[in-house]
């Protein structure tokens, strides 16, 4: 599709464990599709196996035109394309760059409660820089949480204590766990 950047990221929701296939599938009919993994063992009776596992179960992300979305739809395994009742919304570009960021990282990632308050931070040095997030301390360690409001989903990833700077105007708010300087 020549003109597959002008177009929003969209939310997919889809048949869990299956997104691999639907993103492969959607790629083989030439979308640009975005699904986030993360590296986790997985433990068996037997052994244990590093798996790369969605972040978002049940989600993927995908470019396309809301108008010809029949394709999509029609891709074995999606569900349907995320919005507020029968009204479709895209995913804010920012909210999908700083995912790919932290996937691209390649620092550790984990799942997250989907997070609306706390102090937000911009991170200033490392292969993160530019982004902005919530920052919380977890264990001794510093984390930062990039959520995805359309999925109330949210991610955290490991970070320097010193990559991070305050946003202006910004207060922290009393949270739990919430790092406060």
């Amino acid at each position: 599709m020549p003109d597959e950047q002008v177009h929003p990221w969209y939310a997919l929701r889809a048949r869990v464990r299956h997104e691999k296939l639907i993103a492969s599938a959607l790629y083989g009919k030439g979308y640009e599709v975005f699904l986030p993994l993360h590296r986790v063992r997985h433990r068996w009776s037997d052994r244990m196996k590093e798996l790369d596992d969605p972040l978002f179960p049940g989600y993927l992300f995908c470019r396309f035109d809301v108008n010809r979305r029949l394709p999509i739809l029609t891709t074995p395994g999606v569900i349907q394309v995320v919005g507020m009742g029968k009204r479709i919304l895209p995913v804010d570009d920012l909210e999908v760059a700083a995912i790919q960021a932290i996937v691209s990282s390649q620092l550790y990632a984990e799942r997250w409660p989907y997070l609306a308050v706390g102090q937000r931070v911009r991170i200033e040095r490392g292969p993160l820089t530019g982004m902005e997030g919530i920052l919380l301390t977890v264990k001794n360690t510093y984390r930062l949480v990039v959520s995805v409001t359309l999925l109330q989903r949210s991610v955290s990833v490991e970070i320097d204590e010193d990559w991070v700077t305050p946003l202006d105007g910004d207060r922290p708010s009393p949270t739990k766990g919430v790092a406060l300087e």
